[in-house]
């Protein structure tokens, strides 16, 4: 078993959250992890970028080749575009679809979802518009993990226990609310993988 994920996100976003979630749930498996993070800006704005690699042999590298991730997992569309050289023909993606403005000359989304449809295997959703709904906005990061969950081969079981694991200390509103954000978008992406398939 090989996963090899890019996380994408804007500074805020919770995606290196996402990333620690995976390492403990994969440890817990058993597997080997490797993981490097580029943080552009680090404040609330700047793109954040993390490498996951998942095994259950050895790792050489926390770089993942171009043209060889099965996973681009992202909090904003244009994120995803910007790591799609990266994706190998069979990968997935998995993103918000709603984008974080952050430049003056961010593109029409229209274009970008134009764009994303080029790739063979979308799954792209308002992941902020579902947290709120379920949960908090602050929880689209845990969206985002249990829409991606169905392409990471660990159980959902288990990364709910790293999802208790890492926020426990945050009190059991916050892991209540993570919860029902991971299950939710698990759910969601549960309607696409079923579309695609028919």
């Amino acid at each position: 078993m090989k996963t090899d994920i890019i996380l994408a996100g804007v500074g805020g976003q919770g995606i290196l959250s996402v990333a620690t979630i995976l390492g403990v749930a994969a440890l817990k498996e058993g597997l080997n992890i490797k993981q490097a993070e580029v943080h552009g800006m680090s404040q609330r704005g700047g793109d954040v970028q993390s490498t996951l690699r998942i095994s259950s042999g050895p790792i050489h590298s926390d770089l993942v080749p171009s043209g060889k991730a099965d996973l681009i997992v992202s909090l904003e569309p244009m994120e995803a575009l910007r790591y799609l050289p990266a994706l190998s023909r069979e990968g997935w993606i998995v993103t918000s679809s709603a984008p974080f403005i952050n430049i003056s000359n961010y593109p029409e989304i229209q274009e970008i979802e134009k764009e994303l449809e080029k790739a063979k295997n979308v799954i792209a959703f308002d992941m902020e518009e579902m947290a709120k709904e379920v949960a908090s906005p602050r929880s689209s990061n845990m969206v985002l993990l249990g829409a991606a969950s169905h392409f990471i081969d660990i159980s959902s079981k288990i990364i709910e226990d790293a999802i208790i694991n890492v926020f426990s200390s945050k009190g059991e509103t916050i892991v209540d609310s993570n919860l029902k954000a991971f299950r939710a978008g698990r759910e969601k992406a549960e309607h696409f993988i079923s579309k695609q398939q028919h």
